[in-house]
């Protein structure tokens, strides 16, 4: 169902009201049903909107892309929703409002509201030990690698806090991304194949820290701890939390960990680039290929069938129009209509610096990381790019990507689905 046209004669403001209404009601919008005037009100000019379609048609000529879907909302009010190629490909299905998507690690972001939800309420204070809360992590040690190649187990100069967790600098790591002892041991505990988060916990706590927490920014499984941290507290499953707590009342109907049978039509396919692999139980492999082909099956089947952990870290399955409610959420100071989220000093507190005095070289082209977002301060630093200072957002690995600018209040959203994604779409 497409969004109703916004009337000319309303004012800006009744119309943001009017959208306020859409969004909570689950509709989607199409770009030939916003008028120009509307865009131009919202400071948007549509001739430069229409760059976007070209360098889209364009990725779909050179096969960088099958096909993906665009956002973009200011203060609330969509200005543009646009769509691209296929689905699937080989089925020949079109791109549709309503088509599905693998976010990925953009579920990270909803896992960090999640928990500093539970920080308002008092709870917890950020700069707790996690193993006060989590006991099946209590103790952990560092691996420690000597210049010959021997390691050795340590105490680390402190155990992780929860505000580790949130900045990714617990000390932990991943296993698929890296070389590292470490991450070797990550993968033969078959860390990503538990069946709960207590059970991932568990095993968790039996492997060693890549570093000192607090000694530098690591990406990491912390936002699945976080996970686990939150059913402790809560005393609910992360999805049950996630959907009583944000998904029904943000009106996010299409957001899951594992995709009810009645909408499995409805996921887009999987790709992955000729000759790279990105399986979610083995170190990733990366090339320079850019010709499409069908991912392996096996890579899906979780989001259907179900049979792992919950992960806060990258197991959500959404819509356009679903994240769109949940960035714009956080662009109105953790409100979006009526429904409340967070305070505003919490989410001004979840995109600001919090690696001031932590080593961050592997934040490649962005300045910092808040709690749970990543963050550019400066668009002639880190990242080069034209943009607002203060942007914050964060993507998964099937390319799709957010993003917060809320000096101009402006949210940007864009699914894709190829991984491991090798494109700068």
């Amino acid at each position: 169902m497409p969004y109703a046209r916004f009337p000319f004669f309303l004012s800006l403001s009744a119309r943001r009201r009017v959208l306020a209404v859409l969004l909570l009601c689950g509709v989607a919008a199409a770009w030939a049903d916003i008028p120009q005037r509307t865009v131009r009100a919202a400071g948007f000019s549509p001739e430069r909107l229409e760059r976007i379609d070209a360098r889209m048609r364009a990725a779909l000529e050179e096969g960088l892309m099958v096909g993906g879907q665009a956002l973009i909302a200011r203060h609330g009010e969509v200005i543009y929703d646009q769509r691209w190629g296929y689905a699937d490909r080989e089925r020949e299905i079109a791109v549709a409002p309503d088509t599905l998507y693998r976010i990925y690690s953009m579920t990270k972001p909803i896992t960090s509201v999640a928990l500093l939800m539970l920080y308002e309420e008092g709870h917890f204070l950020l700069q707790d030990p996690v193993q006060r809360y989590v006991p099946e992590v209590a103790d952990l040690e560092l691996l420690v690698e000597a210049d010959d190649g021997s390691t050795a187990l340590r105490p680390p100069q402190r155990q992780p806090s929860i505000r580790d967790l949130l900045r990714h600098t617990a000390g932990l790591s991943y296993g698929i991304f890296g070389d590292s002892e470490v991450d070797q041991r990550y993968l033969d505990a078959d860390l990503f194949e538990q069946p709960t988060l207590a059970d991932f916990a568990r095993v968790l706590g039996t492997l060693p820290l890549r570093h000192d927490p607090g000694e530098r920014w690591h990406y990491s499984v912390a936002v699945d701890l976080q996970g686990r941290l939150i059913e402790a507290i809560s005393g609910q499953s992360l999805g049950e939390f996630f959907r009583d707590r944000i998904f029904r009342p943000l009106g996010m109907r299409d957001t899951h960990f594992v995709l009810p049978a009645d909408k499995h039509a409805r996921l887009a396919q999987l790709y992955t680039p000729r000759g790279a692999d990105a399986g979610w139980d083995r170190p990733w492999v990366f090339n320079d290929e850019t010709a499409l082909e069908v991912a392996d099956a096996e890579l899906t089947r979780p989001y259907l069938e179900g049979g792992y952990f919950e992960s806060g870290g990258a197991g959500l399955i959404s819509s356009g129009a679903d994240y769109l409610r949940f960035a714009t959420m956080l662009q109105g100071g953790g409100a979006l209509g009526a429904v409340r989220l967070l305070a505003p000093g919490t989410v001004r507190l979840l995109r600001s610096d919090h690696l001031q005095d932590v080593a961050h070289d592997d934040l490649y082209g962005l300045d910092t990381f808040g709690l749970g977002v990543g963050i550019i301060e400066d668009p002639s630093a880190a990242s080069g790019e034209l943009g607002a200072p203060g942007t914050y957002g964060w993507g998964g690995a099937a390319g799709t990507n957010f993003w917060v600018d809320p000096q101009h209040g402006i949210v940007g959203v864009f699914m894709v689905q190829s991984i491991p994604h090798q494109t700068s779409l």
